[in-house]
C-alpha cells in the first residue's frame, strides 16, 4: 500500500468512527443537558439553535487520537505506519481541545454562564501551550523554518522562529473560533486546511504528516454528518481551539507557512472584521463598520441565507487552498 493510498484509507476509516459513536455521544450530550448558548446580540433566528448539544470537538479528537496512537503501536509488532512526530499536533490538539471543553463547560454551567473562561486566563493558557509546541518544533523535531514558493533557500529565523510560531498557533487557533458559527461552516474550512496541508506533506515525503492531517479530515467530515444545517451538534471551543492550533503546527511542519493566510483565508478574513470592527467602533465612539462580527454574521444580516453564507465561503476556501497547493509545490 503506497502512502497516497494509506493516508486515504485512515480518512475513510477515522470517517466511519466518527460517525458509528456520533450518536451514542449526542445521547450522552442530551442526557446531561450540555446545549448550546446563544448570546442576546446574535441574529434572532439563531434563537432556534439554543439547547443544541455543543462541545462536539471531542467527536473529532478522539477517533484522531486512537488512530494515531494505534497506528504508533503497530511499530511494536514491525509495521513503521506512523512517526513519533505526529505526536506534537496530536498533543497540541488535545491540550488546546482541553481547554476549549473547560472554556465551553464555563459557559454552560459555571458561575460565567453564557460568557465561558475569562478572556484573560483562556489567551495566557493558549499562549503557554503554544509556547511548548514552538519549543519542541524548534529544538526537538528541528522543523524547517520558513520556506517561500518561488524560492529555493529556506529562510533561518534562528531564536525568533519560537515567538513567530507561538504567535500563529495562537492566532490561528482564535481565527477557527471565530470562525465557528454557523452550520457545517468550521468544520469545512477546517477539512479543506488539512486537506491542502495533507497534500503538501505527501510532496515532501512528510507521509506520517500527511497521514494524520487526512485522518483529521476523515473525522471532520464524520463530524459534519451531524453538524450539517440544520445542525444536531456544534463542536464548540473544544473542536474550534483545537483545530486551529493543529492547522498552525502542521503548516510550521511543513515550513510552508507562508500560504497559511492564503490556505486559511476565511479563518483570516473571519479575524480581520472582528478586529476592525472593535478598532472602528472604540475610534468613532460607537459607531460600527460591519452590521455584525465576524463577517458571517454580517452577510447573515445582509438577507444571505446560512446554506448560501457556509457555501459561498467554502467555494472561496477551496479555490485559495488549490492556488495555495500550486505555490508550494512551485
Amino acid at each position: 500500500m503506497n502512502n497516497t493510498t494509506l493516508a486515504v484509507s485512515l480518512a475513510g476509516l477515522s470517517f466511519m468512527m466518527t460517525v458509528i459513536w456520533g450518536g451514542p455521544l449526542l445521547r450522552v450530550l442530551r442526557h446531561f443537558k450540555i446545549g448550546k448558548v446563544i448570546r442576546v446580540e446574535e441574529p434572532g433566528k439563531h434563537m432556534v439553535k439554543m439547547g443544541t448539544p455543543t462541545m462536539g470537538g471531542a467527536l473529532i479528537i478522539l477517533p484522531v487520537v486512537m488512530l494515531t496512537v494505534l497506528l504508533n503501536a503497530a511499530a511494536l509488532i514491525g509495521f513503521k505506519v506512523s512517526g513519533k512526530s505526529v505526536f506534537v499536533p496530536l498533543a497540541t490538539m488535545v491540550a488546546f481541545g482541553i481547554l476549549g471543553a473547560l472554556d465551553d463547560w464555563e459557559g454552560i454551567r459555571g458561575v460565567r454562564k453564557g460568557d465561558g473562561m475569562r478572556a484573560r486566563t483562556k489567551f495566557v493558557a493558549q499562549w503557554l501551550f503554544a509556547g511548548v509546541a514552538a519549543w519542541t518544533l524548534k529544538y526537538v523535531l528541528d522543523a524547517p523554518n520558513l520556506y517561500i514558493p518561488g524560492v529555493q533557500t529556506e529562510i533561518n529565523f534562528g531564536w525568533w522562529y519560537i515567538p513567530i510560531a507561538a504567535f500563529i498557533i495562537v492566532a490561528e487557533s482564535n481565527a477557527i473560533n471565530f470562525t465557528d458559527g454557523l452550520d457545517g461552516l468550521a468544520g469545512l474550512i477546517s477539512a479543506t486546511i488539512f486537506a491542502a496541508y495533507g497534500v503538501i506533506a505527501l510532496s515532501q515525503g512528510q507521509n506520517f504528516l500527511a497521514q494524520f492531517s487526512f485522518t483529521l479530515v476523515g473525522a471532520l467530515f464524520g463530524f459534519l454528518w451531524f453538524n450539517v444545517h440544520p445542525a444536531q451538534l456544534f463542536m464548540g471551543d473544544t473542536g474550534s481551539l483545537a483545530l486551529g492550533a493543529t492547522v498552525a503546527v502542521v503548516a510550521l511542519m511543513t515550513g510552508q507557512w507562508a500560504i497559511l493566510p492564503l490556505v486559511t483565508v476565511i479563518p483570516v478574513s473571519e479575524t480581520l472584521s472582528v478586529v476592525i470592527q472593535v478598532a472602528y467602533f472604540k475610534m468613532t465612539k460607537g459607531r460600527r463598520f460591519f452590521k455584525m462580527a465576524p463577517i458571517h454574521l454580517h452577510f447573515e444580516l445582509l438577507g444571505w441565507s446560512e446554506t448560501q453564507i457556509v457555501q459561498r465561503f467554502w467555494l472561496i476556501s477551496l479555490l485559495a487552498a488549490l492556488i495555495a497547493v500550486g505555490l508550494a509545490m512551485s
